[in-house]
Parts: structure tokens; C-alpha cells; sequence
């Protein structure tokens, strides 16, 4: 039996250790770091660890001992929590939604501002633990009740489970703002990554609902605004820079859409999409719409290839407004509220909040505009962790925080 045990242990160290050595040579291989980015060692080796439990997390699945998901979502789990012992922090579930309500203990005489909080983690991974630390931070910068929205999320829930828990969340939090000391007039919307763009569709959807107080203000941090056009100048410029990275980017769209991974290339190129479309959504969607400064010279077509009518067919349902908020008619976007964009040079994501920038001021809604010259997608995930946190990280966190108290 100790033998066994023994071959067992010397099994799984030579899988740990080759998985890693693999990580780490793709990384070195594809990577590109750019010279704007602060720590490009601490960055790379992250990256490599990302690519590790991707890797290990993909071999789990393929002999069906637990989803690449789950794994993942096991290891963000290991993140530590401070606790901020001038808040109190309640969990709790709206129906099946889980919440976390963070309070100031102080007491105040009036009723205070409140945020919610939609996580990152492109449906793969990001909850309530792992972005605990930022909305305790938000709340206490602030002075604010701010309500993160632990929605679910994959291997188990797909489109458009997100936007629903986002809704249906949001929705009971502003029917009872007085019982949580809430000001009903200022109420902040405010979300990263796949819960940016939960933010915009949230407050697009709550039109819908009159009798409900109003968003004062949408704050939306590197978001994902559209799954129409993967070839704008900043998809193009920095396809494989971590953590973002084209490969990651496209799991999970596919996963979270049950698009089949063998249509990657179809939705990457575009040949998805039928000429008629891409008229009318051009407008809204185009690299025209990007600021020269943000493109090179050496741009690739938006579209290249024939038109694939069978991907079309297996991709069409991307086209819902319901998956990219930056396909709803003007009139809509001119009923929304204020806006604080953070946008970062090196995301991929980057365009997809300057064309919904674009968009909002064209309908005279005004926006403030936060863009960071060293940033990379998901840094403010990072921002509280000292040995892994970067000045982008903490940048952004501030910037976020002295907007918002000026609500």
C-alpha cells in the first residue's frame, strides 16, 4: 500500500510539474508584455500560474473528475478576506441569489449613497469571496451600503443567467433601499469585465420598470459590451497580452454562449456575420468610431472571408441585444444614466467601452472618462494584494472610489 501511495504522489508531482513547465513555455512562446506595463516579471509569472490551472483544469475535464470551471473557481477561492472591522458584512439570498450587503458601522444622519456590485470573471470564474476586498474598500472609501451580486455562473449556468441574477437582484435591492439605509436618489450601478456589461444591461432593462427609483449613475470598469466584432484595433493589438488573452477570451464566449469551440475561428474573423447585419450594426460597431490614436497601421479587415451561413446559424443568438448592450436603439440609450468609464491600454476589451463612450455622448448623456496608460484587463481584481498588486490596480480602485463620492 505505501507503494502504491508513493507511485501515486510521484504521479501527480510529475503532472504538476510538467503542466507548469508547459504553462510556462506557452507563455514565453505567445505572450507579449508591453513596455507600459509596470512588473513585467510579477505579470508573467501570473500569467503562467493562469495558464497552469487552465491547462490542469482542461486535462480534470477531459477524465471527467470535475469541470475546468470548477477547478478554477477552487483555486480563486483560496484568496484570503480582510476583515474591515468598520464595516458590517451580512451574507444573504434574494430567491437563490446570493448576496453580500457591506455597511459602514458608523452611524449617520442621513441615508446613504448605495452600489451595487456586479463581479468580473467572464462567467468562468470571480464571486463573492474573490472580489470581497474591493467592494469592502468601495464601501469605506465611500461611506456607502454596497450590495455585491453573487450570480451563477458556469459549469452549471449559462446566457443569460447572469443579466437575470444581475436583474432580478437589483430589482429587490431597489424595492427595499429604506431598509438597508439606502438613499433611493443615489443609487450607483457599478460592475468589471462580463459585469460591466451586466451593468449596462441591467439599467436598460429597469427602463422597463417606472415604479422603481432610478440609477443615479452607471460605473462600468474595463467592460464587455459586445460579442459582434472581435477584430477592433485593440482586440487586434493585444490578442496575447495576459491576463485577457484571445485564447481565454474566446473559452469563455463559447462556454458561457454553448457556442461549440470549433466555431472560434468563425466568430474571431467574422465570417459569422451576413453583409446586411454588419450595415446596420456598422454604425454602432465600427473601428470608425475608435479615436485615431488608438489604431496602427497595421490593421487587419474587420471582416475577412466568405460568408458561412452554417456558423451563422450556430452563432446568430450573439446578436441579442440581451449579449451586447451596444446594439440597442438610440432612444434607449438616451434615457440612461451618467457614466464613469475605466478604460486600460493593454485589454482587449479596451474599444468596447469607447464605442459605448462614443455612443452615450452622441445621445448627450454625460460621461467621465478614466483611462490608464499601464493598465491590463482584470489589474483591479489585484488591486488589494500587496505582493501581487500593481499601480494600475490601485489607480483604478481610487479613481473609482472619488467618482463615485461625488454622487
Amino acid at each position: 500500500m505505501a507503494v502504491l501511495w508513493l507511485v501515486l504522489l510521484v504521479g501527480l508531482s510529475t503532472l504538476n510539474l510538467g503542466v507548469f513547465i508547459w504553462a510556462a513555455i506557452h507563455h514565453f512562446l505567445t505572450a507579449e508584455i508591453p513596455s507600459a506595463l509596470k512588473h513585467p516579471v510579477k505579470l508573467r509569472f501570473l500569467h503562467c500560474v493562469v495558464l497552469y490551472v487552465i491547462a490542469l483544469g482542461k486535462i480534470f475535464e477531459k477524465m471527467k473528475i470535475c469541470s475546468m470551471p470548477r477547478f478554477i473557481q477552487f483555486f480563486q477561492d483560496l484568496i484570503i478576506i480582510k476583515k474591515n472591522h468598520n464595516l458590517v458584512v451580512t451574507n444573504m439570498c434574494f430567491g437563490t441569489i446570493s448576496v453580500r450587503l457591506f455597511q459602514p458601522k458608523a452611524v449617520s444622519s442621513e441615508l446613504r449613497r448605495g452600489i451595487i456590485f456586479y463581479h468580473g470573471g467572464g462567467a468562468l470564474c470571480g464571486s463573492l469571496d474573490s472580489y470581497h476586498n474591493l467592494c469592502s474598500f468601495l464601501a469605506q472609501q465611500t461611506d456607502s451600503v454596497v450590495l455585491s451580486v453573487g450570480y451563477r455562473k458556469l459549469p452549471d449556468h449559462s446566457h443569460p443567467c447572469i443579466t437575470k441574477d444581475c436583474l432580478n437582484a437589483s430589482i429587490y435591492f431597489m424595492k427595499n433601499l429604506m431598509t438597508y439605509g439606502v438613499d433611493p436618489s443615489r443609487v450607483v450601478a457599478c460592475g468589471e469585465s462580463i459585469g460591466g456589461g451586466a451593468v449596462a444591461l441591467v439599467i436598460q432593462a429597469l427602463l422597463s420598470f417606472p415604479s422603481l427609483p432610478r440609477i443615479r449613475a452607471q460605473v462600468l470598469i474595463t467592460p464587455v459590451m459586445q460579442a459582434v466584432n472581435f477584430r477592433l484595433p485593440s482586440h487586434q493589438q493585444n490578442q496575447n497580452v495576459p491576463f485577457l488573452t484571445n485564447d481565454i477570451l474566446m473559452i469563455a464566449v463559447c462556454k458561457y454562449m454553448d457556442i461549440d469551440f470549433s466555431w472560434k475561428d468563425a466568430l474571431l474573423n467574422g465570417t459569422y456575420m451576413p453583409l446586411d447585419s454588419w450595415k446596420k450594426y456598422s454604425k454602432w460597431l465600427s473601428s470608425d468610431n475608435i479615436p485615431r490614436r488608438f489604431k496602427s497601421k497595421s490593421l487587419l479587415p474587420e471582416f475577412s472571408g466568405p460568408f458561412n451561413e452554417t456558423a451563422y446559424l450556430e452563432i446568430k443568438h450573439i446578436l441579442d441585444t440581451e449579449v451586447s448592450p451596444l446594439l440597442v436603439e438610440d432612444k434607449i440609450i438616451a434615457q440612461l444614466p451618467q457614466a464613469f468609464l475605466v478604460t486600460c491600454e493593454n485589454d482587449p476589451l479596451r474599444d468596447d467601452a469607447l464605442l459605448y463612450k462614443k455612443r452615450l455622448e452622441d445621445q448627450g448623456v454625460p460621461v467621465t472618462w478614466y483611462h490608464v496608460e499601464d493598465g491590463f484587463h482584470g489589474c483591479i481584481f489585484l488591486f488589494d494584494t500587496h505582493l501581487f498588486s500593481f499601480p494600475c490596480s490601485i489607480k483604478i480602485a481610487k479613481a473609482v472610489s472619488s467618482y463615485i463620492k461625488g454622487i
